[in-house]
């Protein structure tokens, strides 16, 4: 970037390509060492902070060419208080490393880890892996799972990675496989549901995702990996990315996910834990295959213990008869 001044304190940086693809809210956080999120908010919010001259949002990328205006700010004592991560929980996320080379990182995303704080949540795994990899000079998620969803996660090291991927995200060159354990005999075969969805609809004071007319397009194929009289292990491929989409589109086909509190079965979710001991959602994004700098890079998560010790029980339960 490059830096000039128009009056006392204020700055104006011009975004060169080495910065672009990066959210505006985590470049302040990098250029204003030290100040807390509350402080870099607060100044996007109120104009202070400019974009080509004009108001923006924290979460707006930049591009290169961009001019940043930075007004003066003063770092007081409240400061955020730095991220304490126990032993465990580090261990667990260097553990989840998939893959990493100078431009990618891909983990096996815990289930029950947001991929970033907020709604209540102090940390997620953007907020770890930056307090864990404090000298990490750029790392940004390239795209995101729900917090109880497990599996590849890419996250980009560089910005021109950045890019890369989110230009092959949005050409559909990036391919996203999940296993899922639905209710019920499957016997559909392959099945495209091609059903748009909308967020934020309110039913009975909770926020959800509908299948609606006026929504936005979204498609995800399903294909029947394993089938059971109680449940049936699926695949499911997603066209687009949008928010709990496979757990919407199976339920609205009648088959919804085992231990989706949102969109689930409460009778259905009640057998799977007491007969099969399944104690979370079983979504997981077990391969991840995309384009980078050249090369055809594939990743697969192995399902967690948990979930396949359940579908374990589910062949023993079917192997007897019962």
């Amino acid at each position: 970037m490059t830096v000039s001044s128009a009056s006392p304190g204020v700055r104006h940086l011009a975004i060169t390509a080495d910065d672009a693809g990066q959210r505006l809210d985590n470049f302040l956080r990098r250029e204003l060492k030290g100040a807390p999120k509350s402080l870099i908010y607060r100044i996007v919010r109120t104009g202070e902070v400019r974009l080509n001259g004009g108001r923006v949002s924290p979460d707006r990328r930049l591009q290169a060419g961009d001019m940043l205006r930075i007004p003066p700010v003063r770092l007081g004592e409240r400061e955020e208080r730095p991220l304490r991560v126990s032993p465990g929980l580090a261990e667990r996320l260097r553990a989840a490393v998939l893959y990493e080379d100078r431009e990618l990182l891909v983990l096996d995303k815990p289930a029950g880890l947001a991929v970033h704080k907020g709604s209540g949540l102090d940390y997620g795994v953007m907020e770890l892996l930056r307090t864990l990899r404090p000298n990490e000079p750029f790392l940004e998620l390239a795209h995101r799972l729900d917090r109880e969803t497990s599996g590849c996660l890419a996250l980009a090291r560089t910005p021109t990675a950045l890019r890369a991927l989110q230009d092959a995200l949005r050409a559909g060159r990036v391919e996203k496989r999940y296993l899922a354990l639905v209710r019920g005999y499957w016997n559909h075969g392959p099945r495209e549901v091609n059903q748009p969805l909308r967020r934020n609809v309110l039913r009975g004071g909770e926020r959800m995702v509908e299948v609606l007319d006026d929504g936005k397009p979204a498609r995800t194929h399903f294909w029947p990996v394993s089938l059971h009289k109680p449940a049936s292990l699926l695949e499911a491929r997603i066209d687009t990315g949008r928010t709990h989409q496979i757990r919407v589109h199976a339920a609205h086909v009648g088959h919804p996910l085992a231990g989706d509190d949102k969109y689930g079965d409460a009778d259905f979710n009640r057998l799977m834990t007491e007969q099969f001991g399944l104690r979370r959602l079983f979504l997981h994004a077990h391969s991840l295959s995309l384009p980078l700098g050249g090369r055809d890079i594939a990743i697969s998560a192995p399902l967690a213990p948990e979930l396949k010790a359940v579908l374990d029980r589910l062949v023993a339960m079917n192997q007897r008869g019962t």
